[in-house]
Parts: C-alpha cells; sequence; structure tokens
C-alpha cells in the first residue's frame, strides 16, 4: 500500500513536469529552440491566475478567472516572441537560449515585484477533497493534473500530426527559410506557437498551484521538467509527458527507500544514463529534415 501511494504522488507530479516539459517541446518543434523560461512562465501563469482569483486581489471567481488566465498566458508568449524573439530571427539557436534564460530572471523579478516573494496559496476549489480507493488517497488536485495532462497531450498530439498549421510548424522548424519559399509564415507561426506554449505553462501553472504553495522560484521546476523532456525525446510529445512520469516517480521512491538528498539527484542521474546509453532519449523521433 505504501508503494501504491507513493506511485500516485510520483505520477502527480510527474505530471506537472510533463506539463511544463511538453511547453519545451512545442517550442523545440516549431523553432528547433530550447525556452529555458517556460518553468517561469508556468510561475507567471499561477500568480496571475492567483491575482484574479484571491479574494485579497481581484476575487474573481476560479471558473472564470482560469480560462483568463490561460488567454492571457497565451497572449504573454505571443508578445514575448513578437517584441523580443522576433528580432532574433535567423540568429543562432545559442542566442536563443541565452535570451530565453535571462527571459527567466525577468519574469521571476517582476512576479516578486507584483505579488511578493513569500510562499501564497491559490483559492482553488481543486485544492478541497480527495477520493480513496483500496486504502490509496488520491487528492482532487492530483486527479485534475492526471487527466488534464493526458487529454492535454494527445490533444497536441492530434494537433501536429493532422493539421495544417501543426504541419506548417514543424516545417519551420526543419527549414526556415525553405519553409518561407514554400509559402508558409513563418514569423506569425512562431508566435502561434509561443502563444500556445504560454497557454500550456499557465495550464500547468494553475495545477500546480492548486497542489500547494507558490512563489517566484517555482519557475526553477523547469529544470527538472527540461531533464524530463530529455529523457523522454525532445522532440516528442508523448516522450514529454513520460519523462515528466519517470522524473515524478523516481523522486518519491528515492526519498522513501535511498539515503537524506538522494531524491533530489536521482532525476540528474537518469538523466545521465540516457545520455550515455540512448542520447535521442527513450522517445525520441530522430528523422531526416525536410520541409
Amino acid at each position: 500500500m505504501d508503494v501504491l501511494q507513493l506511485l500516485v504522488s510520483g505520477l502527480a507530479n510527474g505530471c506537472v513536469y510533463g506539463l511544463i516539459a511538453l511547453g519545451f517541446v512545442l517550442i523545440y518543434k516549431a523553432t528547433e529552440a530550447v525556452n529555458f523560461a517556460q518553468g517561469d512562465l508556468m510561475m507567471l501563469g499561477a500568480f496571475v491566475t492567483l491575482g484574479l482569483t484571491n479574494a485579497e486581489y481581484m476575487d474573481l471567481p476560479f471558473w472564470i478567472a482560469a480560462p483568463l488566465a490561460i488567454g492571457l498566458m497565451a497572449l504573454i508568449g505571443y508578445l514575448l516572441d513578437l517584441v523580443i524573439l522576433r528580432h532574433l530571427f535567423g540568429q543562432s539557436q545559442t542566442a536563443v537560449v541565452i535570451l530565453t534564460i535571462a527571459m527567466g530572471f525577468v519574469l521571476r523579478f517582476v512576479a516578486g515585484a507584483i505579488w511578493g516573494h513569500e510562499p501564497q496559496s491559490l483559492e482553488s476549489p481543486l485544492a478541497h477533497g480527495d477520493f480513496q480507493v483500496a486504502g490509496v488517497v488520491l487528492g482532487m488536485a492530483d486527479l485534475a493534473v492526471i487527466v488534464v495532462t493526458f487529454l492535454l497531450t494527445l490533444f497536441l498530439y492530434q494537433f501536429f500530426q493532422r493539421t495544417k498549421l501543426g504541419l506548417a510548424m514543424q516545417a519551420a522548424s526543419q527549414n526556415q527559410m525553405a519553409a518561407y519559399y514554400m509559402g508558409i509564415p513563418v514569423k506569425r507561426v512562431h508566435g502561434l506557437i509561443w502563444g500556445l506554449s504560454g497557454a500550456v505553462a499557465a495550464v500547468a501553472g494553475i495545477l500546480f498551484a492548486s497542489k500547494g504553495a507558490i512563489d517566484p522560484n517555482a519557475g526553477l521546476l523547469g529544470i527538472k521538467a527540461f531533464a524530463a523532456a530529455v529523457i523522454g525525446g525532445f522532440g516528442s510529445l508523448p516522450g514529454a509527458l513520460a519523462g515528466g512520469l519517470i522524473v515524478g516517480v523516481i523522486e518519491p521512491f528515492a526519498s522513501r527507500y535511498l539515503a537524506a538528498g538522494y531524491s533530489q539527484v536521482a532525476p540528474y542521474a537518469l538523466l545521465l544514463f540516457v545520455l550515455v546509453f540512448r542520447p535521442h532519449g527513450l522517445f525520441s523521433q530522430v528523422r531526416t529534415k525536410k520541409v
């Protein structure tokens, strides 16, 4: 029973990692760039929802505030590309990576300046109530995280495989210039994918904040999500979810059965193991570039 409880807890935490990892993969599939500010976008999405929902701020009903926050984060993601990242169009991926790291610091500063640096709790209906099945306790927030993560992963996978816009995004990532000559509005496509990534980050932030308190440093969770994305395979949406689940399950078991401190090291030890024996990830989608 203890093992089952650890497994359920790990799956719920792993789904949060998986949602953030989805944001990494979305940006990578469209631009072949790594957005190291994805965890901070998640944190900002949580604080935007908190600002709209909590009584000491705007005091809106949660079910109105949550969709509004998702829309605002989609707009913020689009504006980040339009105002900042679009000026690096055609530049090296290294420049984009450095810029996203700097963006993360700025987002943490902005969140701290507006909402403070002390941990705060989101007034979410998902934070109350739990289920007990065969002696295993599953909180409402944990159940919501698991269900939403699987549904969102399925939706995004179908979006990239079956829609013209999804295929255009993949074409733009493989060869921007060739995609441009084929009539694909590459800059607009990049803006849309950044908006979609912002919306996914908001969903992750809402679910994460429903599980416990948040502060501006919660964005550093993106480091573990990055490890999850690499473990799963950086170009694979199902791989991002699988990597998140693997990292999430490893942590509670390492904390329970290994010496103190090993739970923090275990995901990165697995990352090193995967990089050595399967560099493209466990569920990689390695293929020849074409448009």
